[in-house]
């Protein structure tokens, strides 16, 4: 993620700054990068939740929703829907406050955001000079005069929409945004690669973590995509099928035709607003195989047609079609299907780390994996098994524990008949195990403590059931406990990490150590049926939904 703050000392009074800046319509009126601006239909200006749509100099056009406004703070931010540029879950924060040494306010502007890695100094460069810089010379030229203020106020000539056929163009010089260079203007749908469909973390090609929804006006990006946005943190029910922009792939990307997509708990604590990985609006999901449809400038060992499956943010999976950078594709052969792509790429690379990486399993140890019936929890199993290990399991019904015992697992216990950390102590003959692979989190971490042996290690790399709290380390001293909390994207954020994981996941696979069973399959537009399903646990392995 970018930062980008800047701060000035403005010679005005406070109240006459504010007075400027906390009109979120006004833009146009100081801003040199801005031709005309409206609040889209008729909403205050400083109503929360308003969206502004403006023209930009160059003819580009730019949505963004007001988040926050304080005049108590002299404090106000912003997020973009839709953007002639990735500026993935792009948001931005405003603060005005007097100097004590004479009637001066003193400015801060900041923002975060997610560029494409081959745009990262480009982009931060337009935010701070394009942007804040221009904005802060500007606002100095019209206060600074004290004659010009009023001028400044006045209601600025009604937005028009573009010309049939008009879209974005690239920027020209001299308007304040020219630091896009001679890149075509674009946006990427998806919090880091989107689909288009309204926004979550980042912005591409209109929607945050997803795209943007523009319901209301016409799309000036070129498409239209389903997906699935999430406007706000909450239970399955906020995952609604929309309709959103995508924008032709830019400059370093590709366009993908999705064909299954993969359901993963992640999403679930991306829904929720546990990660931060997908902020409203935006279009969840990590993981997903499909057909290259179309190729932006600058990319290479990628053709139309070409099969690929990715499991990495950004967001936005859930969609039929989404824009994103190549590097983290992954090029599918002949034997591996869209579908055990979409089911497994994910849960396969995680458990491919969690084994070799967090904490590297030898024969003869003692392994105890919980929700041994999902879909990472199988293929521990197998996997553990296949390494040697004694592998014990822990489920929830009786039919998960044939389940276990078929994928491998020498015992299988279940929850709520018996204490779990009694169980693994008493078929481990007191000794306990020496890795604890848990997911669950709330429920099962003081058990998992407990069912370890001297010297143990407890992976904790999920939390369904809930956060597992506060805890005194002093107390893994009377065992010699270690504990670790990996994060996937630690694991996976270039090809040299991702790589290993994917090849060794799809040789085991091939070699038949792993078996990956035949997911669940939903309807895109049933994703909230999936995450229900998920949660309370009806499931066993993989969900996918069909695009």
């Amino acid at each position: 993620m970018v930062q980008v703050r800047q701060t000035t000392i403005i010679d005005a009074p406070v109240e006459e700054v504010w007075r400027v800046l906390r009109d979120f319509n006004g833009h146009d009126r100081w801003h040199p990068a801005v031709a005309a601006s409206e609040i889209e239909h008729g909403d205050p200006p400083d109503l929360v939740g308003a969206v502004r749509h403006f023209r930009l100099a160059d003819g580009g056009e730019l949505r963004e929703q007001l988040l926050s406004l304080s005049d108590r703070d002299r404090s106000f931010s912003y997020c973009i829907l839709e953007a002639p540029f990735p500026l993935m879950g792009y948001v931005a924060h405003v603060r005005l406050k007097p100097v004590t040494d004479g009637d001066r306010t003193f400015w801060e502007w900041r923002s975060e955001f997610f560029p494409p890695a081959a745009r990262r100094a480009e982009l931060e460069r337009l935010v701070r000079d394009g942007i804040y810089l221009a904005g802060f010379a500007a606002i100095k030229r019209i206060l600074g005069g004290r004659g010009t203020l009023q001028a400044a106020l006045v209601a600025p000539p009604p937005l028009t929409p573009p010309h049939k056929g008009e879209g974005y163009h690239r920027p020209a010089p001299g308007v304040g945004l020219d630091n896009l260079g001679n890149r075509e203007a674009q946006t990427r749908a998806g919090q880091q690669g989107g689909n288009g469909v309204g926004p979550p973390s980042p912005l591409w090609g209109g929607v945050r973590g997803g795209g943007t929804q523009t319901t209301q006006h016409t799309s000036v990006m070129g498409e239209r995509t389903r997906a699935i946005l999430v406007e706000r943190y909450g239970g399955p029910e906020v995952l609604q099928l929309k309709e959103i922009a995508l924008a032709p792939p830019g400059s370093g990307e590709v366009r993908i035709r999705h064909t299954m997509v993969g359901v993963n708990f992640i999403d679930v604590y991306c829904r929720t607003g546990y990660f931060d990985l997908l902020k409203p609006p935006g279009v969840p999901g990590m993981e997903a195989a499909g057909v290259v449809e179309a190729i932006g400038k600058d990319v290479d060992g990628l053709e139309p047609g070409d099969r690929v499956a990715y499991a990495c943010p950004p967001v936005g999976a859930y969609a039929e079609r989404r824009n994103m950078a190549p590097d983290l594709l992954v090029r599918l052969s002949p034997d591996i299907p869209d579908e055990l792509a979409a089911a497994s790429l994910l849960k396969g690379v995680s458990a491919s780390f969690l084994l070799h990486d967090v904490f590297p399993v030898r024969s003869g140890q003692i392994v105890l994996v919980h929700a041994a019936a999902g879909g990472v929890g199988q293929l521990l199993v197998q996997w553990a098994r296949a390494l040697g290990a004694t592998v014990i399991a822990t489920v929830s019904t009786d039919d998960k524990a044939a389940l276990a015992g078929r994928l491998g697992a020498e015992h299988a216990i279940v929850h709520g008949r018996e204490n779990f950390a009694e169980a693994v102590m008493r078929v481990t003959g007191g000794r306990g195990a020496d890795v604890v692979y848990d997911a669950v989190g709330k429920d099962t971490f003081a058990g998992s403590l407990a069912s370890l042996a001297v010297r143990g290690h407890l992976v904790s790399f999920g939390q369904a059931s809930g956060p597992v709290g506060n805890w005194d380390i002093g107390r893994f001293s009377s065992k010699s406990i270690t504990v670790s909390r990996p994060n996937y994207g630690h694991y996976t954020d270039t090809p040299e990490k991702l790589g290993p994981h994917v090849e060794r996941f799809f040789s085991a696979v091939r070699h038949g150590i792993v078996k990956v069973e035949p997911p669940q399959r939903y309807p895109l537009a049933s994703a909230a049926d999936a995450h229900r399903d998920l949660e309370a646990r009806r499931t066993t392995g993989s969900l996918v939904l069909v695009v």
